[in-house]
């Protein structure tokens, strides 16, 4: 048996992995259940309902401006005048266009407007069971012994390491493939039944199709990170430990003190932003604190647009730093 083979094995017939894989999918029917009972198909009786309502509130709302202004008329040049505009002049008058039959509709699942956001649901699922799968599936041979007796087997520390690699690399390219299938499928049905795929063009199912690509980078990229830091430590704690620290450190300390200091644009400093202007293609920070409330034009803030060849680039330093550092300390290091 190969080298990729017996890694590709040992991978899969992990009770982790498994055990892990499973508990995903679950939340995942749990995500798509929910999604499903939520909401339903818009028909011409929701429609109706729906104008019904807004009518109705809109009845409602009028009958209530008729008492405010009656109540007011009465209250001029008493004590209670006070409760009023002056000569009942901006009390507020309600509209018919104040009162959409859409806002009453119930919710419904457009998959054109809705599906991207259950694919980056998706991606960060499989990119946080990649992380962990991939530390421990290393980590573990590094702090039972198995990489020691493996490299007397195989006497070549980077094409053993690579080959671990590139088993994980390959294992989750193809999961992530079947699953955003499978997903992709299970919406399509979700919006038949309780929503509308009418809006959906070659061009929309091409931005999908673009997207899940993105997804699939980024479940790669949470690998390879999982895997290289749990190498550069030898345990699969190192991975663990290290992200629970960036968590801390970077995303709340940092956030906190960037966002009392008052810097320009500290969004861009947090993980999250760079993720969503992958997936999303690009993300607009605005900054609220340049702006000039005061002035007749109303605020007009500074703002820094963030797009996914810059968080490609990002995510593609990432990948090399970690897998170049846990390739160079692999061939550098005694095995001990």
């Amino acid at each position: 048996m190969s080298l990729y083979s017996a890694e590709t094995k040992r991978l899969t017939k992990r009770r982790f992995t498994r055990l892990f894989l499973l508990g995903m999918t679950l939340i995942l029917l749990a995500i798509a259940a929910g999604m499903f009972f939520v909401n339903q198909k818009a028909g011409p009786e929701q429609i109706a309902s729906a104008k019904a309502q807004s009518q109705a509130d809109y009845q409602r709302a009028v009958e209530q401006y008729n008492q405010d202004k009656t109540q007011c008329q009465a209250d001029q040049g008493t004590p209670n005048a006070g409760r009023w505009p002056t000569n009942c002049e901006g009390l507020y008058e309600p509209t018919q266009d104040d009162f959409q039959y859409q806002w009453n509709m119930p919710p419904t699942f457009d998959f054109r407007e809705n599906f991207p956001n259950m694919v980056t649901t998706l991606a960060a699922l499989l990119a946080l069971v990649a992380f962990i799968v991939g530390a421990s599936f290393v980590g573990a041979e590094w702090s039972s012994g198995g990489m020691m007796n493996l490299l007397l087997w195989r006497p070549q520390r980077l094409k053993v390491l690579g080959t671990k690699l590139a088993a994980l690399l390959v294992f989750f390219t193809a999961l992530t493939v079947v699953f955003s299938a499978v997903w992709t499928g299970l919406f399509v049905g979700i919006a038949e039944l309780r929503g509308s795929t009418d809006s959906m063009t070659s061009g929309a199912w091409q931005s999908i199709g673009l997207m899940e690509l993105r997804g699939l980078a980024l479940v790669l990229v949470g690998a390879a990170v999982g895997f290289g830091l749990a190498s550069l430590g030898r345990h699969t704690a190192m991975a663990l430990g290290v992200t629970i620290g960036a968590v801390i450190v970077f995303q709340f300390g940092l956030g906190t003190v960037l966002s009392l200091a008052k810097v320009k644009f500290a969004e861009a400093y947090l993980i999250p932003v760079w993720m969503v202007a992958w997936m999303d293609k690009e993300i607009k920070i605005e900054d609220y604190n340049s702006c000039d409330f005061s002035s007749a034009g109303g605020c007009q803030p500074d703002s820094l647009t963030l797009t996914w060849p810059m968080a490609g680039g990002i995510l593609a330093g990432v990948f090399v730093l970690i897998v170049g550092l846990a390739m160079w300390t692999m061939r550098s290091r005694d095995i001990t």
